[in-house]
């Protein structure tokens, strides 16, 4: 079909002066649909991060905008001489851009992500959830703004001489150009500079890459690598600040004053627990509160962190530079509690000093090497627990007669490696089992069992390859053999019982919180668990580290990470490539990954 009346030439030079001007029309509403993403973004602090924020948005829509129409309509200009054929493909492509940016605004809303081939498959990939059929509705715009889009097109073709001799078009163009180029060249500079009013405006828009430029500034004297790293130290992990708790803790319970104490048997797991293997601690399992479907909430030392934080791992690196004290430490503080912190190993482990008991003094221990650093860690504590006076105490203790199992597969040089370690491992839990028991005995016999919480777990459990994925010890994945270890609790006035729902340690601090000291707080306000004796079926337990978040279901494991790729295992972790996790399960992992932040630049 081709045009009568007309050359080529002057066919393809109107077409491409159409073309300019549908496309700045088309950055105007893609920028119009673009402040959702501002109305969902934190709002930013500064007037220089203000003004950022304005010419960013102007200049990242121009420039997408008109590279689109550049790579795409503009060389169809050549290839497609009829003018109406060309502009109803212009409408067709511009419609379904503005429906995708319009679907996208929505999902940065509801998950705070940008479109992606993974987001989109996991979005509509189950017709019934609410969520995906919200997105669908959108879709019920798709003619109308194909109409709006048709109407466009007829208007600029009709109006195209008369706007063209306004002289606009350039001012508008440099305007979208100085914008875009000022918006790069001041995020170099607060990258920098960590300027984090701008910073943070990273990911706000979808195909945003900021520009970075610290090794060509440093080349050039315009940066001093000393002075950066001294800032990149000073400044790390500022960038997120955590509101922990949510809403201020409310005290309208009976809270009764007992005692507690802690005891963290390092890389135990929970299979272990037998009478065969530990039956000073099984039989204490047996008299009191075992929960025998308990999950650590990490697969690493910082299982502690979750246990008195109540928080995935992912916010310690914010709650360290912060200096937030667990919730849980600060009432027992308030109520005057004293605090007694032996450790086998004096604390070796940062995390403890640097977060969880960070300002308060450790009960520090002069090993010598007659006894084993256990015992001698837990005659420290039966020292100090004597001095007390009627004032109720809190006392932690960390056992690592299991952290060091590999001094114990001494023997058969005939065995194999796994069976060496294996063997190694069940007598270091032997050994361990023996100074649980001393531990106990000297409650029993200082008379502490009707007014002490007794609390028996570890920080993490360890691995003997059972996954076969080569993956030995911990830090490697989120199976069972890395996460579940025991919880055990005397309770003075509950009666003994064991209990089979699934348990996580972001739940203990609620549980000592609520029935214990008299918090009457929604446990959503300063934790990411539950009351450990709430046996409603929970859909998944929550684990991870500082890079990601694994949901553990009884059918599988879905472990994201902090931009949304997942990945997704069968319930022995064995990887399933061609499915996807349910929506709802993504969505309420990735709010626990930003639910304490706060919402500010």
């Amino acid at each position: 079909m081709v045009d009568n009346g007309n050359t080529y030439g002057e066919r393809v030079s109107r077409l491409v002066g159409w073309g300019h001007w549908f496309a700045f029309f088309n950055i105007i509403a893609a920028m119009l649909i673009g402040t959702r993403y501002i109305s969902q973004s934190p709002w930013p602090e500064t007037l220089l991060g203000q003004f950022y924020l304005m010419i960013s948005w102007v200049g990242h829509f121009g420039f997408l905008v008109f590279a689109l129409y550049l790579l795409v309509l503009f060389p169809l200009t050549f290839i497609i001489p009829s003018r109406k054929l060309f502009r109803l493909v212009a409408v067709c492509f511009a419609t379904l851009g503005l429906t995708i940016l319009l679907v996208d605004t929505q999902a940065y809303q509801t998950i705070n992500l940008h479109l992606t081939p993974v987001v989109w498959e996991v979005l509509f990939s189950d017709e019934s959830s609410a969520i995906t059929v919200d997105l669908q509705h959108l879709f019920i715009v798709l003619p109308l703004i194909f109409l709006l889009q048709l109407a466009l097109s007829e208007w600029v073709w009709r109006k195209q001489r008369k706007l063209s001799h306004k002289h606009v078009g350039r001012p508008l163009a440099a305007l979208f150009f100085v914008s875009f180029i000022a918006s790069h060249l001041i995020y170099v500079w607060a990258d920098a500079y960590f300027y984090n009013s701008i910073t943070a405006q990273r990911a706000n828009f979808p195909l945003s890459y900021p520009m970075t430029a610290k090794s060509f500034m440093e080349r050039h004297g315009l940066l001093d690598r000393d002075e950066y790293l001294k800032r990149l130290e000073q400044s790390q992990d500022s960038t997120e600040l955590v509101r922990y708790p949510l809403e201020k803790i409310e005290f309208n319970r009976r809270a009764n004053s007992l005692n507690i104490l802690v005891v963290s048997v390092n890389n135990l797991r929970a299979d272990m627990l037998t009478e065969q293997t530990m039956p000073a601690t099984y039989a204490f399992a047996q008299d009191n509160l075992n929960f025998t479907n308990h999950y650590s909430s990490s697969n690493d030392s910082f299982g502690i962190f979750g246990l008195f934080y109540g928080l995935p791992s992912s916010y310690a690196s914010s709650i360290k530079t912060q200096g937030s004290k667990p919730i849980i430490i600060d009432t027992l503080l308030d109520k005057q509690y004293q605090f007694g912190l032996f450790s086998a190993d004096n604390f070796d482990e940062p995390l403890y000093g640097e977060t969880v008991f960070r300002g308060m003094n450790f009960n520090g221990i002069a090993f010598n090497d007659a006894k084993s650093a256990d015992h001698q860690a837990i005659e420290a504590w039966s020292e100090w627990v004597k001095q007390q006076s009627k004032k109720p105490w809190f006392s932690y203790v960390e056992l690592t007669t299991v952290d060091n199992f590999s001094s114990f597969n001494q023997g058969n040089k005939q065995r194999s490696t796994e069976e060496k370690l294996k063997s190694g491992y069940q007598k270091s839990v032997a050994q361990a089992d023996t100074e649980l028991n001393q531990l106990l005995q000297q409650v029993t016999e200082l008379g502490l069992d009707s007014s002490t919480v007794i609390v028996i777990t570890s920080n993490h459990a360890t691995e003997f390859n059972e996954t076969q994925t080569n993956s030995w010890g911990s830090n490697t994945n989120y199976s069972q053999y890395q996460l579940k270890v025991p919880m055990v609790i005397h309770w003075p006035g509950k009666l003994a019982a064991e209990y089979q729902h699934r348990t996580s340690h972001l739940d203990m601090s609620v549980t000592l919180m609520q029935d214990l000291l008299g918090v009457s707080s929604n446990p959503t306000d300063f934790s990411s668990g539950r009351n450990l004796f709430d046996e409603r079926k929970r859909r998944w337990i929550l684990a991870g580290d500082s890079r990601e978040l694994a949901l553990i279901t009884t059918k599988d494991t879905t472990v994201i990470d902090k931009f949304g790729n997942y990945k997704l295992y069968d319930a022995n972790y064995q990887r399933l490539k061609d499915e996807n996790p349910t929506l709802p399960v993504l969505m309420q992992g990735l709010t626990e990954l930003q639910r304490f932040y706060a919402k500010s630049n």
